[in-house]
């Protein structure tokens, strides 16, 4: 499955070598520290990644979750574990793979959140889910 070009935007509370990797490994991923934005609001961050087409990255799952869950139409929520900076990038990694394992990873996370356990245990949700 096709995983290439995907848009990512790395929350602060990662390390902002996921993103460099994220870019190296062929996807467009931004992380604040490399664009001027550290400090942002998560409303702010939630906005510009709507407006950018970039699936969110984090370890924020309360603040995110919330914020998402009220939008009509997002790009999606990936909520990693807190882990070391190997740990997590191998999480997203996988992430990645599972998702493309489903299609096109920016139509699955299309409104959607997929939250990631200690233990790699994936879980896909809609979001805002039915009747929201």
């Amino acid at each position: 499955m096709e995983t290439g070009g995907l848009s990512f935007f790395i929350d602060e509370c990662l390390s902002p070598r996921i993103a460099e990797r994220l870019c190296e490994a062929g996807h467009d991923a931004v992380h604040p520290l490399h664009t001027g934005r550290r400090g942002e609001r998560d409303d702010t961050v939630l906005r510009r990644c709507i407006d950018e087409n970039r699936i969110i990255v984090t370890e924020n799952a309360a603040d995110f979750r919330a914020l998402v869950g009220q939008e009509e139409l997002h790009p999606g929520l990936i909520i990693l574990p807190c882990a070391s900076r190997e740990e997590t990038w191998r999480f997203l990694m996988t992430a990645i793979d599972f998702l493309s394992s489903k299609g096109a990873v920016i139509d699955v996370m299309v409104n959607h959140l997929l939250e990631v356990d200690s233990s790699g245990e994936m879980a896909l949700f809609a979001l805002p889910g039915p009747g929201a």
